[in-house]
């Protein structure tokens, strides 16, 4: 099912509307573009459905969530067939009742499964933060870090806050994996914005540009762009829509800027496309699967791992 010949990927950084439906459906609009363009690996944010509803600790907020397979990946997988595609989405996973995840679901055009799902990945590392709340909705994911075969080759999906994780990435990489996908929903508060925010971009993107040198592979990072107030919009099956207004004032000094940025990175960690923080973008590079065995030949990490010396590394602190 893997080939060995460069590909074209895509990253869908946009902006997410309150409307559920709209959301889906603008999703739905920029992934066959990115397709009839020539990507043949597309993927979209984190939580893309929705404005980024962790703001707040919400019940009402658990109506956002739906099984997989379920709805959306029934609406994407007509356009992974129709554009003959591999596409990587994170939803709001309704695993049973009282239980949530955060998932990604890779879908492929040449798989027979329900929904063209060939792999999912439930977030692992859930934060806890200001206008982060996202333990109250997600349960830590259960799957593990895993590689997926799809056409375009063997890949991981890790969301977000995994991102800072060098474990994560690592694992993955050590599975087969030869291409990482960070789907994200991450940006600043307003407040802190002038005094810290390119401090913070700017360690978000090394980090990631790390996982890429230390692993030789290539990294993928999606983000959305957009002032939210975690504004939740769902239509009822009578028809009618029911609104879930964000906390706070609604100020420009309240909810959260998402700084876009989003970025390719080959496994040397040069930046190969790197979008905007301000603009929706399908942002596009060619990648040549060949690079990374070259690459790891020249930079050996993989063959001078000390394995017989990592023990700690599972223990929760190293008195």
């Amino acid at each position: 099912m893997t080939s060995n010949s460069p590909f074209r990927v895509a990253l869908i950084q946009m902006a997410c509307a309150p409307s559920v439906s709209e959301n889906l459906d603008h999703a739905a609009d920029l992934v066959r573009s990115a397709a009839r363009d020539g990507a043949r690996l597309i993927c979209l944010p984190e939580l893309f459905r929705a404005q980024y509803f962790c703001q707040r600790e919400d019940h009402a907020l658990f109506a956002l969530a739906e099984p997989i397979p379920g709805p959306s990946t029934a609406r994407l997988a007509a356009i992974v067939r129709e554009e003959k595609i591999t596409l990587v989405a994170s939803l709001f996973e309704r695993r049973a009742p009282g239980l949530y995840h955060n998932t990604v679901a890779v879908q492929d055009h040449a798989s027979n499964a329900p929904d063209q799902i060939v792999g999912t990945y439930r977030k692992m590392h859930i934060p806890d933060d200001p206008l982060f709340y996202e333990k109250f909705y997600f349960t830590p994911g259960d799957l593990g870090f895993r590689s997926i075969d799809t056409s375009a080759g063997p890949i991981g999906a890790l969301i977000c806050w995994d991102q800072w994780y060098p474990e994560a990435a690592r694992i993955t990489a050590l599975s087969g994996a030869e291409t990482l996908f960070y789907p994200t929903a991450i940006g600043w508060h307003p407040s802190e914005k002038a005094e810290f925010g390119a401090a913070q971009y700017d360690a978000w993107q090394t980090i990631q540009r790390a996982h890429a040198i230390a692993n030789g592979v290539f990294v993928c990072s999606v983000n959305r762009v957009g002032h939210e107030h975690g504004d939740v919009v769902l239509s009822n099956p009578d028809g009618s829509r029911s609104e879930i207004p964000g906390p706070g004032d609604h100020t420009s000094a309240s909810g959260l800027e998402f700084w876009g940025g989003s970025f390719i990175a080959d496994p040397f960690g040069r930046i190969l496309a790197q979008a905007s923080h301000d603009k929706e973008e399908i942002l596009t590079a060619t990648l040549d699967p060949s690079l990374v065995e070259l690459t790891r030949q020249h930079w050996p990490f993989l063959r001078d791992r000390r394995i017989d010396a990592y023990t700690p590394i599972t223990r929760r602190f190293v008195d």
